[in-house]
């Protein structure tokens, strides 16, 4: 293990949906501990890229819609051309749709699967494909950290195809992980409990759901998008070298409840 075992310098890190919120926190998060960022955005990341870059690191933009599986193979591929290697994704791209489940459409039900989901599998395929063969030849490792849920765990209410897909990306990282553990690949997640990002604002804008939300969480507040960040350099680190298949929690304690 490195005298730090949290240093991130001389790696590269993929970050989905890197824009804004919850990606965007984790790309800075990752760049301070040291890492390179490609930060993926459905529209330019431009605020991203200029924050990583004042930290001192490299950081390049890459434009792709990740509501098909289109522009996969080109996130790693540019990533390698742009900054020279791959060692870390985040799979943190992923929209939400709500309506009752007896009103809830095929559009919406697809949407969500496709984004959260289908994507989320290929990216973690295409770059565990470049992972697994760079370690073969150089050594080293890879880690994927995919972005789950509370619901994950639970059911919720009015979100029938985001539950489905992030039970999937709970499930998906656990076959993942046993498939790549002896490849040098870990895959983890981390589950964000309810944090104030615009996946959220109806959420907040419900004075009675937010209350009732609060309530129930042991630390009194909704989380931000920067709580994330420590989480994301724990799982990329050579700390977290022995984990693997492992759904982290960061909640304020709404599980425990």
């Amino acid at each position: 293990m490195a005298p730090n075992p949290f240093d991130l310098a001389g790696q590269v890190a993929v970050v989905t949906g890197a824009n804004t919120g919850i990606g965007q926190a984790i790309a800075l998060a990752l760049a301070a501990a040291g890492a390179d960022i490609a930060a993926v955005g459905r529209t330019p990341a431009t605020e991203t890229v200029d924050k990583v870059r004042a930290l001192g690191r490299r950081a390049e933009g890459i434009s792709a819609d990740l509501s098909t599986i289109a522009p996969v193979q080109r996130i790693v591929d540019e990533t390698l051309e742009k900054l020279g290697r791959l060692d870390i994704v985040v799979n943190n791209a992923g929209i939400i749709r709500r309506a009752d489940s007896v009103d809830f459409t095929e559009e919406d039900w697809d949407a969500v699967i496709d984004t959260n989901l289908k994507s989320v599998f290929f990216l973690c395929q295409a770059a565990g494909r470049h992972m697994i063969a760079r370690i073969e030849q150089e050594g080293g490792s890879g880690r994927i950290i995919n972005i789950a849920s509370m619901l994950t765990f639970q059911g919720g209410i009015r979100v029938p195809s985001y539950t489905a897909s992030k039970s999937g990306v709970g499930g998906l990282t656990k076959l993942l992980a046993n498939e790549w553990a002896s490849k040098g690949v870990t895959v983890n997640a981390i589950a964000p409990g309810y944090i104030a990002t615009n996946n959220t604002s109806a959420l907040q804008a419900d004075q009675a759901r937010n209350q009732a939300i609060l309530e129930r969480i042991p630390a009194g507040r909704w989380g931000e998008a920067s709580d994330l960040g420590g989480a994301a350099v724990f799982l990329a680190s050579a700390a977290a070298a022995y984990v693997t298949g492992h759904i982290l929690a960061v909640d304020g304690g709404w599980l425990a409840r």
